[in-house]
């Protein structure tokens, strides 16, 4: 701040006509800046200004808003022009200043019509008040120091007022909303307090006035254009019922899905304004023009469109505060967010200095040199001359983002090459062509293209889906050629573009972004899978755009956090929270399963990783379905999900199902009652085919008593079974049990059974001849087949019961057999304890993960049964002979 205030006053009157001329007119003025000049304009100040509820008429209140604006703008171009305010205190206090002068005038417009009494609602029989809707930089907290404010009027019910002269409430709302602008708008001897633009209503000029809220909600629905979305994002009710305009208008704005559509919309929205921009010589416009202000506020509403609906954190007004999250969430780059964040600063900076002139509404840059030389200066510059390159910079910075982000080819670009083999597919045979491509059986490929081009679905598109489609059809066709196995790759793509082809927005998505189509036909000639998976849930194509993430390691405590983030957002609702889950699970599956096929993990690592994925899936279901029980006695539930098999071991695939079962430890006599609920519900969570599809599918047969036995158990009673009841086969399963989520302390307890049980004294012979019983009856129903690396003698199965036949048997001397640390490691403690030969061993375990590549490589590519070698015989011969050393029984393998 300079030495003295009356310095700082005298520097911004350099800069400054309008507060030359105020002072000069109003000296009170500059003794109260002289006064007040260190401390920001706040609402309070605003409040103390006058004595508003005594001013009723509106004769009183106009001049005192009036008078009110003048002692804000005096202070702020002060506090401005001497580095004291930042560009969040200036445009929040202008801001502040519109509603504080709003809801004056409202309660002054509705005092001034006393005769008609009271606006009632027909249907609620409740007073009715009118809703000002602030739209773009005011409902954002953004405006700028001379900026007109864009206003709706909303009331919520038709009816009548009750007073001496009844009429209608649209009447009494029109007349109401006429005054309000008249209080703000007119110009007087003290001038106005802001230009009031109404145009952005429904129906623009033409329309209404006020609308009810049904009537503004019939028409988003039917007449709302992509445009009025733009518009809606910053919509802020300033007077009224907020949240009801909000549940109102958030879905028309932001959409379930993933709306790749609204860069089409914005590019469209943005080329007009050039055109007009072009069309007016405004290229020294910083708001309109090139690299300006709209530029950057529109790289932030695209990413709003395109996402909000699914992160509630988008759904902001403020650009800034839109730009920091689109960093947070690495939507955009960080280091790209600060050159706009600074960009935008500059610009916004820049504009309330040519504004500070003369109290004008302008962005457009100074002909005049003496006006260039005062605004260079006010910016900190020495001259035009040093100012020009400056700015310029930062125009330049802002469009290259602009670009970047909303790039699309040229509609003069040429066609693609195979533009024409794609469009006349219907009518010529396109084989010769497809053959030179690399395609192994064209004539195969052209009637499964034809089929697509012929069908009713593709026939029956929108023109503009159409159009994408056709856009992308000829590029797909060329990138799946480059791969050896192109006839899938091809027909796969072809059944995700059947899939997606009434989905205009996944379709935007692929045209918006061409690069990632390549990643895309990677992935489905990689494996069928994939595919497959991809189609049923193309709205995991949004994990192509960004390779960091698609291929970044898990970070699982920061997906958790994510993940609760979403779920707290949804409170409440509890289709949205299912929904989230199932995004969530996909989403992370995708990125395992696109690390996986780029050779980033080993089979028993990726294992590791989807358990861990269904560990934090289930922690999040238990919490937040306990949430939805509405008799629940406490926050969080005592009550703990048990992992069994592939979960218990942590040797989950894809697809594979969750063997679990659930424990609680709750004294409250209806314990037993709300934990079945729960795990009723819990089920009904994981199971349940919602539009994002399905969680899991789980198995709950291994619980005490088996199918017919509870669905949740006390930690007491599983014990006592376990003691007491439970079958040998059931303490075979507990080898590979854990617990995965819930109450650790009932986590803690059952994994002091579970030794407890695994440690007992077994006599070895009639354990052996249990566990032989129980293989023999698994064959009975599931006979050996050498294509069956699960089933097979000398197999997966075969040794799994090795390991857990010598865990019974022996855990009671060696304790270390009750780690839950996998298959492959027990043998080799089997081994060091010389329970089971070392060679013997070796070769056991190499079986087995050589079992496990190649039941996974099936299932990527949905084969049921795999290539018998003399490899995989070799490996079943090794599994064979250990089962003979354990069982002495001789097994045959062929």
């Amino acid at each position: 701040m300079p030495a003295n205030t009356a310095a700082a006053i005298a520097r911004s009157c350099e800069f400054s006509h309008y507060l030359t001329r105020l002072l000069a007119a109003r000296p009170e003025e500059g003794e109260r800046l002289e006064r007040q000049l260190s401390q920001p304009f706040t609402v309070e100040d605003m409040q103390d200004f006058a004595d508003w509820p005594a001013l009723q008429a509106p004769e009183q209140l106009a001049p005192a808003l009036r008078r009110l604006r003048q002692a804000v703008m005096a202070r702020l171009i002060c506090r401005d022009l001497n580095d004291l305010a930042p560009l969040d205190e200036v445009v929040a206090t202008v801001s502040q200043l519109a509603e504080f002068a709003v809801r004056q005038a409202l309660r002054c417009a509705c005092a001034s019509l006393p005769q008609y009494g009271k606006p009632i609602g027909e249907d609620s029989g409740e007073e009715q008040q009118l809703i000002v809707i602030g739209m773009g930089k005011l409902g954002g907290g953004e405006l700028n120091v001379s900026s007109d404010i864009d206003l709706i009027f909303i009331y919520p019910e038709s009816g009548e007022t009750d007073g001496a002269r009844k009429i209608s409430n649209h009447e009494y709302f029109t007349q109401v909303g006429k005054r309000l602008i008249a209080l703000i708008h007119d110009l007087s001897a003290d001038g106005q307090v802001f230009r009031v633009d109404m145009r952005l209503r429904p129906y623009g000029d033409s329309g209404p006035l006020v609308m009810s809220f049904a009537a503004l909600e019939n028409y988003l629905l039917s007449q709302g254009r992509e445009w009025e979305r733009y518009a809606w994002i910053k919509a802020k009710a300033i007077t009224g019922d907020a949240e009801g305009l909000n549940q109102m208008v958030r879905p028309f704005v932001y959409r379930k899905y993933l709306d790749y559509n609204a860069y089409g919309a914005m590019r469209e929205l943005h080329a007009q304004i050039r055109r007009e921009v072009a069309r007016r010589d405004m290229a020294d416009n910083i708001k309109l023009g090139p690299g300006g202000i709209r530029e950057a506020e529109f790289i932030a509403q695209v990413f709003q469109l395109i996402r909000g609906g699914r992160d509630k954190t988008l759904q902001l007004r403020g650009t800034r505060a839109t730009l920091s999250r689109l960093a947070d969430l690495r939507l955009l780059e960080p280091s790209a967010v600060e050159e706009l964040q600074d960009a935008y600063a500059f610009l916004r900076k820049l504009e309330h200095r040519l504004q500070y002139l003369d109290d004008q509404q302008t962005q457009t840059l100074p002909a005049a040199p003496e006006t260039r030389q005062k605004i260079a200066a006010s910016m900190g510059y020495a001259d035009w001359d040093a100012f020009q390159p400056a700015l310029a910079e930062v125009r330049r910075k802002v469009s290259r983002h602009f670009e970047q982000v909303f790039i699309l080819p040229s509609e003069d670009s040429p066609d693609h090459p195979l533009s024409e083999l794609w469009m006349d597919v219907a009518d010529q045979d396109p084989s010769l062509r497809l053959a030179e491509l690399g395609y192994a059986d064209p004539a195969a490929v052209a009637r499964q293209l034809k089929g697509l081009a012929q069908s009713q679905r593709y026939l029956q598109m929108p023109l503009s889906g159409r159009k994408k489609l056709d856009a992308l059809m000829p590029a797909l066709i060329e990138v799946a050629s480059r791969f050896p196995n192109a006839d899938d790759t091809l027909s796969r793509i072809i059944g995700l573009m059947e899939a997606i082809s009434r989905r205009a927005s996944y379709l935007a998505l692929l045209t918006e972004y061409p690069q990632t189509l390549q990643r895309l036909a990677s992935l489905y000639s990689s494996s069928a899978w994939v595919s497959a998976y991809l189609s049923r849930h193309p709205i995991l194509l949004d994990e192509l755009l960004d390779v960091r993430v698609l291929y970044a390691a898990p970070d699982w405590p920061l997906l958790a956090s994510q993940l609760e983030a979403q779920l707290t957002q949804a409170d409440g609702d509890v289709e949205a929270k299912m929904d989230a889950l199932r995004h969530f699970q996909h989403a992370q599956t995708f990125r395992l399963v696109a690390q996986d096929l780029a050779g980033m993990w080993t089979v028993e690592a990726l294992s590791d990783q989807l358990s861990l994925l269904a560990d934090h899936v289930l922690d999040a279901a238990v919490r937040h379905a306990w949430l939805d029980i509405s008799s629940r006695h406490q926050q969080t539930p005592s009550f703990a999900v048990i992992g069994y098999g592939k979960l218990g071991g942590k040797e989950l695939g894809y697809a594979s199902d969750l063997d679990i079962i659930f424990l609680y430890d709750d004294p409250h006599p209806d314990a037993a009652e709300l934990y079945s609920r729960l795990a009723r519900k819990l089920s009904t969570w994981l199971t349940s085919a919602t539009a994002a599809g399905v969680l899991y599918d789980i198995d709950l047969r291994l619980r005490p008593n088996g199918a017919s036995g509870l669905l949740v158990s006390s930690i007491s009673a599983f014990r006592q079974y376990q003691e007491n009841q439970a079958w040998a086969w059931e303490h075979q399963a507990l080898t590979r049990a854990r617990f995965v989520a819930g109450d650790e302390a009932i986590g803690e307890q059952f994994e002091a059974e579970r030794h407890e049980i695994l440690t007992l004294a077994r006599e070895p012979a009639k354990l052996r001849q249990e566990v032989l019983d129980m293989r023999q009856r698994m064959l009975d129903s599931h006979p050996a087949r050498p294509d069956d690396v699960k089933n097979a003698r000398g197999g997966i199965i075969d040794i799994e019961f090795i390991v857990q036949y010598l865990i019974l048997a022996h855990a009671s001397r060696l304790p270390a057999f009750t780690g839950n640390t996998g298959n492959i490691a027990l043998l080799a403690v089997a081994a060091d304890a010389g329970l089971i030969d070392r060679d013997l061993a070796d070769g056991a375990r190499a079986a087995y993960r050589l079992y496990r590549r190649l039941q996974h490589a099936a299932r990527l590519n949905e084969r049921q049964k795999v290539e018998v070698d003399n490899t995989l015989l070799a490996a079943y011969r090794k599994g064979c002979l250990l089962w003979q050393q354990v069982f002495e029984q001789a097994l045959d393998f062929s």
